[in-house]
């Protein structure tokens, strides 16, 4: 992937937070960039326009990721208007947190059907549609390895998708298509510092010797480098970007 003015990049749930970083730094390396949200249009399209500010090329796509058909149709529209899809990103996921036995079927099943099952669907299209030489990025979280009391299923979700990242590497074989999972820690997003009070958000940052949060830069730069051409031989492995906590 040395020529990556022509390559096309597909983030989902990209409106926001890390989605939005990758977004950016992607486009800055060159990628145009499908800008994947299911609801906040406004922030979706605000950051088209701040990534063709700077000279690169993006537009939005409406998806819910947990509907296959929806999946499909923003796959559609990338071959019809780009020509096809190289990359996916894979960021679009939800965070209820609870512990088990206070967990209702409402918060297990959102979880699964955005987390688990939004994930699989967009692997499963660019299982098929991806052209040859493209990334998949899978997004887990460094939870599967700290195991932190109330995210349970949220961490479950993820392990499942760490599973299937390495599975679907094994088969890609023949068409050099890499298939990565990137494991963030506490990061500083709307979705991570949500209901959070001070104190328990800077105990968060002080758990890895770094003794700070994650910026969504700091994530995107792991992406940049796992769809860049330096990443093409990592494979079927969980980068866990997170200062050292585990």
């Amino acid at each position: 992937m040395t020529d990556k003015t022509s390559k096309v990049a597909i983030v989902t749930g990209a409106s926001r937070g890390i989605g939005a970083a990758v977004a950016e730094r992607l486009a800055a390396d060159g990628f145009t960039v499908v800008v994947n949200y299911s609801g906040d249009v406004k922030s979706a399209e605000a950051l088209a326009r701040k990534i063709e500010g700077k000279g690169g090329r993006a537009l939005t796509a409406k998806a819910d990721v947990s509907d296959p058909n929806a999946v499909r149709g923003l796959f559609d529209a990338a071959e019809a208007t780009l020509g096809g899809v190289d990359v996916l990103v894979n960021n679009a996921g939800i965070m209820r947190l609870a512990k088990i036995a206070d967990s209702d079927d409402a918060l297990f099943d959102q979880q699964i059907a955005v987390n688990l099952k939004g994930s699989f669907n967009a692997m499963r299209e660019a299982g098929k549609r991806l052209r040859d030489g493209g990334r998949i990025v899978n997004f887990s979280t460094s939870v599967v390895g700290t195991r932190l009391e109330t995210y349970g299923v949220y961490a479950a979700t993820k392990s499942a998708i760490e599973t299937m990242t390495a599975i679907l590497s094994k088969e890609m074989r023949g068409r050099h298509i890499t298939v990565n999972a990137v494991a963030p820690g506490p990061t500083s997003t709307d979705l991570f510092l949500d209901g959070k009070s001070p104190e328990l958000i800077d105990r968060l940052a002080k758990m890895n010797p770094l003794e700070r949060l994650a910026t969504p830069q700091d994530i995107a730069s792991v992406v940049a480098f796992l769809v860049g051409p330096d990443g093409g031989w990592v494979n079927g492995q969980v980068l866990r970007a997170n200062g050292g906590m585990v």
